[in-house]
């Protein structure tokens, strides 16, 4: 089972990643909408992989990216800005732009487990 940490602060956009990962048979770390309680769990928990909203509570994702880079997890960013808002280091990582849609999401997700099993192997 894919350990998944979800970082959204809109409740809504959580239930949904949240149903979509459950429902492909992944357990749910969160939802979390504080960037403190993200990077400690970027930090310290058992992950496989990471959705991340691009602005939550307390700033931008940006520390807790490059926390789970550091420990080579992979993460998808969500997002409503364009890759201009984003930091050169993170502007090649997956992206799900907001709003998007169901298959988008569950597009996003596969792509994700796949690389965590990936990594590993």
């Amino acid at each position: 089972m894919s350990h998944i940490l979800v970082v959204e602060d809109e409740m809504l956009i959580a239930i949904l990643i949240e149903d979509m990962l459950e429902d492909l048979g992944c357990e749910v770390v969160g939802p979390v909408i504080r960037l403190d309680a993200a990077l400690l769990l970027a930090h310290e928990a058992a992950l496989d992989g990471a959705i991340l909203d691009v602005r939550i509570h307390g700033g931008q994702v940006y520390p807790v990216a490059e926390q789970l880079l550091a420990r080579n997890i992979p993460f998808v960013l969500a997002s409503g800005y364009g890759d201009w808002a984003l930091p050169e280091s993170l502007r090649d990582q997956p992206r799900l732009t907001k709003p998007f849609w169901q298959h988008d999401l569950e597009q996003q997700i596969r792509l994700l487990m796949a690389k965590a099993r990936a990594s590993i192997t």
